[in-house]
């Protein structure tokens, strides 16, 4: 079932679900705000939570309205994109036989068959960038593991609109945002150590801000930069 609240001026979608608790989010682009709750909750317990939220909501919605956001891209010729927070000109080269990118310096190399559409193209950009992170994030891994006592049983990456990763502290698992690839390096590791974290301390409590201080003492630093930096058009359904 769903339903709508309004606290402060601020209207939040309220979904009620099979779940055991509650699950607050601010999305983008707008900053719309929605409550997953359990089945059995009072609308009025959940107003009350909202209201205890409220300057969260209202800070996470001011960050996500201001954010900048990349133009929509169209894969043609020196078009900009940016390889672990390095801008390259895109160079498309029309082959019969070989498909897929390659960096040269500051040129990204976009190679397609003849008459290949935009679809394409973004396709195999795509594909590249997640081959990129998933070759970056193995040795981060080897080297926060025996340094954080944890041990990461799978890493997925894959494209996400909301999130830079997210973890699994059950299956011991980690997914990453392959938008990462375009982020400085040192982005990737503050992501990288921020969700190994959550498989000692799955929520964001005073015990997992104390891991962070102690393993990555300049992980605020990144998160801002991270947080700054330009994020992906995305096409929203709602």
């Amino acid at each position: 079932m769903q339903t709508q609240i309004k606290v402060g001026g601020v209207s939040v979608d309220v979904v009620f679900k099979n779940i055991k608790n509650v699950h607050l989010s601010v999305h983008p682009p707008t900053g719309r705000v929605r409550i997953s709750a359990p089945a059995r909750m009072k609308l009025d317990t959940l107003r009350v939570y909202a209201i205890s939220k409220l300057d969260w909501i209202t800070k996470h919605q001011k960050r996500l309205q201001s954010q900048e956001r990349e133009t929509r891209r169209e894969y043609i010729d020196r078009e900009s994109h940016f390889v672990w927070g390095r801008r390259c000109l895109l160079k498309v080269v029309e082959h019969e036989s070989v498909q897929g990118v390659e960096l040269a310096h500051s040129t990204m190399i976009l190679r397609v068959r003849s008459g290949a559409d935009q679809i394409k193209k973004e396709a195999l950009v795509a594909e590249w960038y997640r081959q990129q992170l998933k070759a970056a994030v193995q040795p981060l891994i080897a080297k926060w593991e025996p340094l954080m006592g944890v041990k990461v049983a799978r890493v997925y990456v894959r494209h996400m609109k909301t999130r830079w990763g997210s973890c699994s502290p059950g299956a011991g698992s980690i997914r990453l945002n392959s938008e990462l690839a375009k982020k400085p390096r040192e982005c990737l590791e503050y992501i990288v150590v921020h969700e190994m974290a959550h498989l000692l301390e799955p929520s964001h409590n005073a015990r997992f801000i104390g891991l962070m201080d102690r393993f990555l003492p300049m992980w605020r630093s990144h998160r801002d930069v991270l947080n700054c930096l330009p994020v992906r058009h995305e096409h929203w359904s709602y």
